[in-house]
């Protein structure tokens, strides 16, 4: 078969190039990570690792993810992601007390499917307003939420202590009250949302999000339904929340009131994808890995070295000066986060000897 000839030196068109099938490769690296992470962690971790460090992390990761659809891939401010993981928390509650003979999955769906709601009728300013206001706007819908959540007991069954309890939690028949089934629900919940949130940001319309958050005004006049993809991004985003939020409550808390979502749990999750790296799906997790297991870290190198020779209060500020200076540090070195960072020193290792 002769090669597509071309006229005049130019390239031949295009019904006539040759076809090019490419084989898209298994990436065995995140199998042999979920194989890891679902077979050898319940058979190798202790509850300690699993209630203490591997859940909340999961769960950290998951609200990471969700607020990083809203600002790192749209361009949207947000300071009340703590406020509609509550509301993904006591919905599914409320689900679950009240129509008991609903499946467990389908509860915290239906959380985070309210969370969403709430999070579109918040983001209906988003049309209007952005940047700073935006933020002010978001800030105030963390307080409004942490304050119905703590005025009216039904949300909380008129409990006397103001807090909901994680009820039992069953799949199919099976328990999943001990620590290996909480650590199996939470990464099961975390893995799937992951996959579609990657599925996601690839569509359309997670490049018309990136598009709106690079400028919006050019992506108006391109076509884009700039206020449509804003205020699904605030649905999108509270949905991934409130499923944390649930999952917070039933897979690690055990029990919550409105305090447990706090400005404080908001600006955790803020930095978790500052410090991993906005705009990435793998920043979430280097950033709630960061977050999670440096306090630990330097608790345990405190009691070690210090020998308990300084007060437990003290410690604890020192934990605090040392997490926000390398927070300060990690932020000068590489603004793009420690997904940029880990992936130039892979090139640089890479690249080595020769010069970067």
């Amino acid at each position: 078969m002769s090669k597509p000839s071309s006229l005049h030196g130019l390239p031949a068109p295009f019904e006539h190039a040759p076809l090019v099938i490419r084989q898209r490769r298994l990436p065995w690296a995140l199998l042999t990570l979920l194989a890891f992470s679902y077979l050898l962690v319940p058979a190798l971790g202790n509850d300690y690792w699993l209630n203490a460090i591997l859940i909340p992390f999961l769960v950290l990761s998951l609200a990471g993810l969700g607020l990083n659809l809203l600002t790192g891939y749209t361009g949207q401010t947000s300071v009340g992601a703590a406020g509609f993981m509550a509301v993904g928390a006591f919905a599914s509650y409320a689900l679950l007390l009240r129509v008991p003979w609903l499946p467990l999955p389908l509860a915290l769906l239906g959380g985070g499917a309210i969370s969403a709601l709430v999070g579109l009728l918040f983001g209906l300013p988003s049309s209007r307003i952005k940047g700073f206001y935006l933020m002010v706007t978001t800030l105030a819908a963390q307080f409004f939420l942490e304050w119905v959540f703590t005025k009216f007991p039904w949300f909380y069954n008129h409990a006397s202590s103001g807090t909901i309890s994680a009820p039992r939690l069953e799949l199919f028949g099976q328990n999943l009250g001990s620590p290996v089934g909480r650590y199996l629900l939470t990464l099961s919940c975390v893995a799937l949302l992951t996959w579609v949130a990657l599925n996601l940001v690839r569509s359309r319309i997670g490049r018309n999000w990136m598009a709106i958050r690079d400028m919006d005004t050019a992506a108006a006049v391109v076509g884009i339904p700039v206020v449509g993809y804003k205020r699904l991004a605030f649905a999108v985003s509270s949905f991934y929340l409130g499923i944390a939020g649930a999952l917070w409550v039933f897979a690690y808390l055990g029990t919550a009131s409105a305090g447990s979502f706090d400005i404080n749990r908001s600006f955790q999750i803020l930095f978790i994808i500052i410090i991993g790296g906005m705009g990435s799906i793998a920043g979430n997790f280097i950033g709630a890995a960061f977050i999670s297991l440096l306090p630990i870290l330097l608790s345990y190198g405190g009691q070690t070295l210090l020998g308990g020779s300084v007060d437990a209060g003290q410690l604890q500020n020192l934990q605090k000066i040392i997490f926000g200076a390398l927070i300060i540090l990690f932020l000068i070195k590489e603004p793009e986060g420690l997904v940029r960072l880990l992936a130039n020193l892979g090139e640089r290792l890479r690249r080595w000897p020769l010069r970067f």
